[in-house]
């Protein structure tokens, strides 16, 4: 399987723009190419699949576990694979390598392809990639790709850094209007509020056919270790019960192999729109909220009248349901927008959804439980992931945080019919969390 993983030394060196250009002119040259993103993110995968057209997936050790991450990534890849690192390619968990994009890099036998954002440097710039190749045994990375580089800058640094690094500048790509990608408070605005986003990613894919050796791309993706067969997955079962996953503007946040977990674990998926439907879909078992931007839909969210009471008179009456971070926020009594403004939620929960003005409890840790409950079992570690700048006035204390340097705090509403909490789950890692759901939905059949 051919591929390589596009990283760079920190943030914002144009990885997401850079990758969602090479995949179209993959695409366009009608090569099966497939795409992942390291880590937890789930904007970027967005731009990819609009790219593609096809789910783009995470690889991520710490959420999934190291076999089940490289099943993922041998089980979806084409004839060629992209990934795109997340941060700077050494920065992992806790100030570590762990979960970097290198750790992922170097398990699967990736080569790498450093982007770099030249800005007013020259020889400095080839120490510095120099570091990066030395600080580990073995780096990886196997060429340069210049971001938001002119033609005249380029020609003057390509001497300078393969004499100084012995590795080759790949190419180049200007800076342009059509790869300017607008944010907010948790990255990068969504794929689908970016006007003529496919018009901007050709317009890109152009510019990399004439500046960027795609050809000498492809040759160092050959390069990559052949991967250790993965035993094949099981067909999917005939499914055995129906669960209703929010789906739309406001809850956009899930993993696609959270989604197939469900599946194979006999789950029928009914997408629905807390923002556009009156109420849940008919004749189902079970309820997935998963994350998004429900602080800045409050509004409309809280209008809804109509599935705001489907949604609480059906969990009171026992619907099995798992509420991550913004489904979280969801099923409080109240959430402010980005104004301030508190708005009516589902009440399912008591607390207040709030803004604050930093991130609260960013991060990997564990959710440990110390009791029985429909997704976890007593003793239990389970990995998970936040990021989120709204807090809660009632976080729940049926489970127990514990952040890799030790810092713990109780957090979440976890019963045998309910997971409600800040923390996103990774519903296809080591542990059994789809399949223990799904039963949870079939004893309410």
């Amino acid at each position: 399987m051919k591929r390589f993983i596009l990283t760079a030394m920190h943030s914002n060196a144009g990885k997401t723009v850079m990758t969602c250009t090479l995949l179209e002119a993959f695409k366009q040259r009608n090569i099966d190419v497939r795409s992942f993103k390291c880590g937890p993110d789930y904007i970027d995968p967005m731009f990819h699949s609009r790219v593609l057209g096809i789910p783009c997936r995470n690889l991520d050790l710490f959420l999934q576990g190291k076999e089940k991450m490289k099943e993922t990534l041998f089980a979806h890849s084409g004839e060629l694979a992209v990934l795109e690192g997340a941060m700077g390619y050494y920065d992992g968990m806790a100030g570590t390598d762990q979960n970097s994009a290198w750790e992922i890099a170097s398990a699967t036998g990736t080569p790498a392809v450093l982007i770099v954002r030249p800005k007013g440097v020259g020889v400095s710039l080839a120490a510095q990639i120099r570091g990066m190749m030395s600080f580990r045994p073995e780096s990886g990375i196997r060429g340069i790709l210049l971001s938001e580089c002119g033609e005249s800058l380029a020609g003057y640094l390509r001497p300078i850094l393969e004499r100084e690094t012995g590795l080759p500048v790949l190419g180049y790509l200007p800076a342009m209007k059509e790869a300017e990608l607008g944010s907010r408070h948790l990255g990068l605005m969504t794929a689908d509020e970016i006007k003529d986003l496919s018009a901007r990613i050709a317009a890109l894919a152009e510019q990399a056919e004439k500046t960027i050796d795609i050809d000498r791309l492809l040759d160092i993706a050959e390069t990559a270790e052949n991967m250790e067969r993965m035993p094949e997955r099981e067909s999917r079962p005939a499914s055995v019960c129906r669960i209703a996953a929010a789906r739309d503007s406001a809850f956009c946040f899930c993993y696609e192999d959270s989604l197939e977990a469900l599946r194979r674990a006999g789950a029928e998926l009914v997408f629905f729109s807390p923002l556009e439907d009156t109420s849940l879909p008919e004749n189902v078992q079970g309820l997935y909220l998963c994350g998004g931007y429900p602080e800045l839909y409050a509004g409309e969210l809280s209008r809804n009248s109509g599935m705001l009471q489907s949604i609480r008179d059906s969990i009171r009456q026992g619907l099995p349901v798992i509420a991550e971070c913004g489904g979280f926020l969801y099923l409080q009594r109240e959430l402010e927008d980005d104004q301030g403004k508190a708005w009516p939620m589902c009440g399912v929960l008591p607390g207040i959804g709030f803004r604050t003005k930093k991130l609260q409890r960013f991060g990997y840790h564990w959710l440990q439980a110390g009791k029985e409950s429909m997704l976890f079992r007593a003793g239990e570690r389970i990995p998970v992931h936040e990021f989120h700048y709204w807090d809660c006035s009632v976080n729940g204390n049926d489970l127990v945080s514990v952040k890799p340097d030790g810092r713990q705090w109780p957090c979440a509403f976890a019963d045998d019919r309910m997971y409600a909490a800040f923390p996103h789950l990774h519903l296809g890692g080591e542990n059994p969390l789809a399949e223990r759901f799904v039963q949870a939905c079939i004893r309410n059949t």
